[in-house]
């Protein structure tokens, strides 16, 4: 059953691309979003009023800003804490819909279907060209906004400085990254655990870009989700590398790859 809903998930995408509307990791996302600002502590948190222990308000009140602050001078328990409620919080979110996502997909008759749907919405590849198509237009168009604006929709650095070639570079970029973690490791995971894990696997990738920053505000809280993160995509990452390599100039590919890997 699931190479059929394999195929025509990835014939859904090809045809119709990711839903203009209503896409479900839209809603997943402003979820986690309203669920960050309730739970995360740090001081950049925009809900003050959820930061009740007297500990971490002392600590908020004299903190300045920057990762290496944070590591020398927070609190242990309160680090400890932050993180237990990013893990509690990424938790909330993943168990109940991968645990859904599962159930669905076993439904006689109807599970085949549930199966390409929750792989269709985890799939992200027509999209992705799509983006990447749009920096290529205004490049060749010499429309340095356009392109600037574009590669600020699939990047998460500030795009307003950025040359012709600092567009070009991240468009390409975010095109390597992306077709892991939105085809590549998605397929990978449906493969290997079914609509459930291609469900959580797009799921905690969304955690990540979303909390998993090495910023004040997420360096305790996103860790759990960067973890997680990291773990899912160890092998899925990899194949995706090996097959960039074997598709272009495979030994320039694996001397970029010894070079940078660990720089990534």
């Amino acid at each position: 059953m699931m190479p059929g809903a394999l195929l025509c998930a990835v014939l859904l995408d090809k045809i119709f691309g990711d839903p203009r509307r209503f896409h479900p990791l839209a809603g997943f996302g402003r979820i986690a979003a309203w669920l960050e600002a309730g739970m995360n502590l740090h001081t950049e948190n925009p809900s003050p009023q959820r930061r009740r222990d007297a500990e971490v308000k002392t600590y908020t009140q004299n903190q300045v800003p920057g990762v290496a602050f944070l590591r020398a001078s927070a609190p242990p328990r309160l680090t400890v804490f932050c993180r237990i409620l990013g893990m509690l919080a990424m938790l909330l979110l993943l168990v109940p819909l991968t645990a859904a996502s599962y159930f669905v997909s076993q439904i006689p008759v109807w599970g085949w279907l549930a199966q390409t749907l929750l792989l269709y919405f985890a799939l992200g590849m027509t999209s992705l060209a799509q983006h990447a198509r749009a920096v290529q237009n205004a490049l060749d168009s010499n429309d340095l906004d356009a392109a600037r604006a574009a590669v600020g929709l699939i990047v998460s650095r500030d795009t307003a400085a950025m040359q012709d070639e600092d567009a070009a570079k991240a468009a390409i970029e975010s095109v390597l990254e992306n077709g892991n973690d939105a085809v590549f490791g998605a397929v990978f995971w449906f493969v290997l655990a079914g609509p459930a894990g291609a469900v959580a696997y797009r799921l905690a990738n969304t955690l990540d870009a979303m909390w998993g920053y090495r910023t004040p505000r997420y360096f305790y809280f996103g860790w759990a989700a960067a973890r997680l993160d990291d773990a899912l995509n160890f092998f899925p990452a990899r194949l995706t590398a090996l097959t960039y390599a074997l598709l272009g100039n495979a030994r320039r590919a694996f001397q970029c790859w010894r070079a940078q890997a660990r720089l990534w």
